[in-house]
Order: structure tokens, then C-alpha cells, then sequence
């Protein structure tokens, strides 16, 4: 029987459990995380939200929540949903602005009055099957999400079972059970409606909240509004939802022109620009013949202290995570300030970056188990070998941070290229005028070298005067130029 409605005790909201949204989102979690709402951020049936004064991004997020029914403390999964009171619809609206300020806790963002709006009606969970309920959102009349309970991450069970282990679930309290993808913006005058449905059976209807515009700003005396693209990219869903360019993607053509010029073609067209540090110098490969070519993640190691290292050189530590957080095409870049005196990864983390699809590893440091590194399909660029294990010079630090690299600044996201004359770091938004202008350079140079051999001299020819540029137009017009 669904339990009567008043305002919860607590409402504990899941940050990722959809199979959708985490593939929008870009990372899979292993294992369900939550933060906590108010109880007063609650309102029950069709209302108003409003969006603070001097806001831009309030965002709406569909969900399934469940109404605890009975106290839970300590229960196994195999018996939690008869825990579970009832099923409603509800809103997990946020402001992206202010997510800089609690980041994880979410409680400014998400937790203000009237951001968790909760369906008049209740569905008994005990004549549902709590794999088979389905929500949906609606913007302005358009359907814009979508989401069913066997998608999930992690099933209603196995979240009512993980909270009871610490926290004793009592009855009224609310679990947001997480959005699918599709979540976006509103806007003032916009309405958004969410249900929750059995596909065969009772619906909770559409539970309708029109958004408004606040009309006090917040005081300075708390965190003020901060927005810039990265946020308007994620609160809308899209680039292009939020009227922005699409960001720079390094796309299997972006990736094929990369490799068909060298690095010593790219490094004169980034001198042409101004970039003269973006070598990242001492390395040597272990496949020298092959080319590299990624989005760089980076890792930084800060000199070795004992009490540090105690602390975040053990278990799955920066270094490890950064290795396992790899996707295909990623190279790990590592900050390990020239010192060789000890390895910065083997090969077990090798291989597992190798398992988990990377480009390739770039280390200022040393690799230990050097041969059986150089053995895998992953190129490795590196200082030398040396046996000896992190903690003898390093304490992994941090990961996904503007990190130096032999002698080269690297963010991450930015482009990586490597060959037998090394590596250099390309800024994203460079990379298509770098390469389409390394291309002509290439052809012109193969031009030159065909006059070389044939007899010519270098006076005039290279660079090319005038003459040589009209005879290398006229043999341009009758050989195949890579485009």
C-alpha cells in the first residue's frame, strides 16, 4: 500500500545510474554515489519553480522515486523492494551556475525550494514490478527523455540495500533514482512535465511544473553565479542545444592526417605560430617506426616524501586511476620532472592501458620492466628503463591537470603526436590549419627533393624563388597532391 503523503524526512538523490546517460555523460561509475536534498526543496504535485534572479542554466532531470514504506537498516537486496512503499514521478532540477561552489554535495545547485517536485499520486510498489516502470519528460509538450527501470546502472534494490548499510531508510523518504539522457534546460515560461509508468499498468500521470523567474539575487556574502561553456555544454546536453560550437573532436580522419605528416613538418608549421615549446624533449620510443597520435590525459608525480606517500602512494592511487580511467585513443602523458632514477609505470599498468585501448603513454621518466613494456602494441615514449618502484623518487599526485612534460606544457585534451623524431604537444584548436598547411609543406619538399636528385642545387630552390614556385605550380597541376 503506498504510503500517505507528507513532506520526507530526507530525500537521497543517485548522481549516475542510467546506461544512457552515463554514455552521454562519458564515464560509467563502478558503484552508485548520492548526495542529499532537503526536505524543503520539496514541493508535492503541480507547481512553480523558480530560477534564481541573475541565473542562466536551471536544469530539469526526469526521475523514478521511491517512497520508503517501512524502516530499512541493514537489508539484503533480495528483500529491499518490499521496503519500498510506493513509486512516484519527480523533477531533480539543478543550477549549473552554482555547481562550482558544492560540487558532489550539490547542495546549493540542487538543493534550493521547489527543486524536487514530487507527483500528487503515489503508486503502490507491491502490485509493481520494479523492473518494468518507464519515465518520461516532456518540454513544452515534446517528449525529450525517456528511460526504463532495466536500464539502470544499478537496480532500485541493490541502491535501497547500499544506503541501508550506514543509513536507516525511514518511512516517507524519497530515492531519486537517476535521469536518463536527454536532461536540458529550462527557461522561464517553459513547463516541464514527468511521469512514471508500469508499461502494462498504473501511470502516475504527468506531474507539471512551470518555471518562473526569480526575483531577489543572491547576496555576495555566499557563492555567486558562475557559468561558462563547459557548463552550458552539460546542463543543455549538447554544444549545439546550447548554441555553441561543437568542441574539437580528434575524429579518424583528424587522426589519419595527423600520421601522414611528420613531427618535423608539424614543429616547423607551430614555429610559423609562435609555438617554439612544444617539444617534449629526452625521449625515446619503444616502437620507434610507429607514429603516435592522441588526446593527451595527464598524470603528475611530485618528488618523493615519506609521509605523503603513506598517504596517496598506496592503493588505487592517482597513478592507477588515471591508468584505468583511459579510454580508446587516450595518451597518458606523466609529469615526472626528468627524474629516471625509478620507473613511473611497468608493465602491468601498460598493459592495462593497452587492454583499455590507449595511443600511448608519454613519460619524462623512467619505465620500469622496460622489455616486456616495449614488447606490447602501445607506444611508449620514455627517459630509460630502471627496475626501482614509484615510491623511491615519486608520490602519484593528481591526474587531469595542466601538468610540465619535458619541457612542454600539456593540458589535458590537448593533441599529442609522436614519431621517430619525437613528440609534440598540438593545441585543438590548431590542429586542422597545422596539418593542412604541413601537407602542402610536405608536397613542396617532396618537389624539392625530386630536384635534389635529378642534380639541382639548393640556391633559389630551397626555399623556392620565384622560378622554382612557378615550376613547382606547373608540376603541381600534373601530380596527385594528398589532400
Amino acid at each position: 500500500m503506498a504510503p500517505e503523503r507528507s513532506r520526507p524526512g530526507k530525500v537521497i538523490a543517485v548522481h549516475l545510474n542510467y546506461l544512457s546517460r552515463a554514455a552521454e555523460r562519458g564515464r560509467t561509475p563502478s558503484h552508485p554515489s548520492y548526495f542529499l536534498k532537503p526536505s524543503t526543496s520539496v514541493t508535492l504535485g503541480d507547481g512553480t519553480v523558480a530560477r534564481p534572479a541573475g541565473t542562466e542554466l536551471l536544469a530539469f532531470e526526469g526521475e523514478i522515486a521511491l517512497v520508503m514504506g517501512r524502516a530499512a537498516r541493514s537489508i539484503d537486496p533480495s528483500e529491499a523492494w518490499s521496503f519500498v512503499g510506493g513509486v512516484a514521478a519527480s523533477n531533480d532540477f539543478g543550477v549549473y551556475d552554482l555547481r562550482y561552489a558544492d560540487r558532489g554535495s550539490n547542495l546549493r545547485s540542487k538543493g534550493g525550494d521547489g527543486f524536487t517536485p514530487l507527483s500528487s499520486t503515489v503508486l503502490d510498489a507491491a502490485v509493481l514490478d520494479p523492473a518494468e516502470l518507464r519515465v518520461r519528460t516532456w518540454l513544452n509538450g515534446e517528449l525529450v527523455q525517456q528511460g526504463r527501470s532495466d536500464e539502470l546502472l544499478f537496480p532500485f534494490a541493490q541502491l535501497v540495500a547500499d544506503l541501508s548499510q550506514l543509513v536507516t531508510l525511514e518511512p516517507g523518504d524519497v530515492i531519486l533514482t537517476g535521469t536518463p539522457a536527454g536532461a536540458s534546460v529550462a527557461r522561464p515560461g517553459d513547463v516541464v512535465e514527468v511521469e512514471v509508468d508500469a508499461l502494462s499498468g498504473p501511470s502516475t500521470g504527468r506531474l507539471r511544473t512551470t518555471v518562473v523567474e526569480g526575483s531577489k539575487p543572491l547576496a555576495p556574502w555566499g557563492a555567486e553565479p558562475r557559468v561558462d561553456d563547459q557548463q552550458r555544454i552539460e546542463a543543455w546536453g549538447s554544444a549545439a542545444l546550447a548554441g555553441l560550437p561543437e568542441p574539437f573532436e580528434l575524429t579518424d580522419e583528424r587522426r589519419a592526417r595527423l600520421a601522414g605528416v611528420s613531427t618535423a613538418t608539424l614543429s616547423s608549421q607551430l614555429r610559423k605560430r609562435g609555438h617554439d615549446a612544444v617539444s617534449i624533449d629526452g625521449l625515446c620510443s619503444t616502437r620507434p617506426g610507429e607514429s603516435l597520435v592522441g588526446r593527451a590525459r595527464t598524470l603528475r608525480f611530485v618528488p618523493f616524501r615519506k609521509d605523503l606517500f603513506a598517504v596517496h602512494g598506496g592503493g588505487h592511487n592517482a597513478q592507477k586511476r588515471a591508468v584505468d580511467s583511459l579510454r580508446p585513443g587516450d595518451v597518458l602523458v606523466i609529469e615526472a620532472r626528468g627524474e629516471r632514477g625509478t620507473g613511473t609505470i611497468g608493465d602491468i599498468l601498460a598493459l592495462r592501458a593497452q587492454v583499455l585501448g590507449a595511443g600511448g603513454v608519454v613519460t619524462d621518466g623512467g619505465v620500469r620492466d622496460l622489455a616486456a613494456v616495449a614488447a606490447l602494441d602501445l607506444v611508449t615514449y620514455h627517459a630509460g628503463g630502471h627496475p626501482a618502484v614509484l615510491g623511491r623518487r615519486h608520490v602519484p599526485w593528481d591526474t587531469d591537470v595542466t601538468i610540465a612534460c619535458g619541457g612542454a606544457t600539456v593540458q589535458p585534451g590537448d593533441v599529442i603526436v609522436g614519431d621517430g623524431d619525437g613528440v609534440l604537444v598540438i593545441p585543438p584548436d590548431l590542429v586542422d590549419e597545422v596539418v593542412a598547411d604541413a601537407i602542402v609543406q610536405e608536397d613542396e619538399e617532396r618537389f624539392i627533393a625530386l630536384q635534389v636528385e635529378a642534380g639541382s642545387g639548393v640556391d633559389g630552390l630551397y626555399p623556392m624563388d620565384a622560378t622554382w614556385r612557378e615550376r613547382y605550380e606547373n608540376w603541381k597541376d600534373n601530380h596527385e597532391v594528398p589532400k
